[in-house]
């Protein structure tokens, strides 16, 4: 059996029976306006990370992780621009060294590249990450314009986890749910989260 890796969310990880399985490629979709980048922060302070940032400059995440109130490490942060943004984040993605976490923060902008490359590039960062027991997270923005490559992301991911944000009266809720766990147990129930400073259950009921 795989070793399992912590996420960082004490209530995730018990769901998950300890973790993620090392070698796995996990699909995060959430509504761009959410609090979906927690859950992100706080998976850097588990082990050392590779965080790739396709649409704002490195500085700008560096300090928004030094600045966020929950527990954090001290990621390696790359931006990737320019117009061969799969050949740049392969380059980047064959260098993480073995038991790392990578972030690629949005997979959108890979998502609208040509299918057949992005297929490529999601197959060699499979071996990659299984290769170097490693753990990827794939943040994957659920708005009003999703990529065209989203199911193929979602086929090859081994764990899909959907935050879904809504508002109910005067209260944002947040809820997270585990449709796909490969080679595990897709969780039956939604997780009710609280995302302000830090990711937590929401242990409170509501009242009919």
């Amino acid at each position: 059996m795989s070793e399992r890796l912590r996420t960082g969310i004490g209530v995730l990880d018990r769901k998950l029976n300890g973790g993620i399985p090392s070698g796995s490629i996990v699909a995060l979709t959430a509504q761009p306006a959410s609090q979906a980048e927690l859950f992100l922060y706080e998976l850097t302070a588990t082990r050392g990370t590779l965080y790739i940032s396709l649409d704002r400059n490195g500085d700008s995440v560096a300090n928004s992780i030094d600045s966020s109130k929950t527990q954090t490490g001290d990621p390696t942060v790359r931006d990737v621009t320019g117009d061969a943004p799969l050949d740049n984040a392969a380059k980047l993605v064959s260098a993480l060294p073995e038991n790392s976490n990578l972030i690629i923060d949005p997979a959108d902008v890979l998502e609208r590249q040509e299918a057949t490359r992005y297929r490529n590039f999601l197959n060699e960062l499979q071996n990659h990450i299984y290769n170097t027991e490693s753990l990827a997270i794939l943040h994957c923005l659920d708005g009003h314009d999703v990529p065209p490559l989203r199911d193929t992301t979602e086929h090859m991911a081994d764990l899909v986890f959907q935050l879904q944000t809504s508002w109910k009266g005067d209260r944002i809720e947040n809820h997270l749910a585990v449709p796909k766990f490969r080679g595990g147990e897709a969780l039956s129930d939604i997780i009710k989260l609280e995302l302000a400073d830090e990711v937590d259950i929401d242990t409170s009921r509501d009242i009919a």
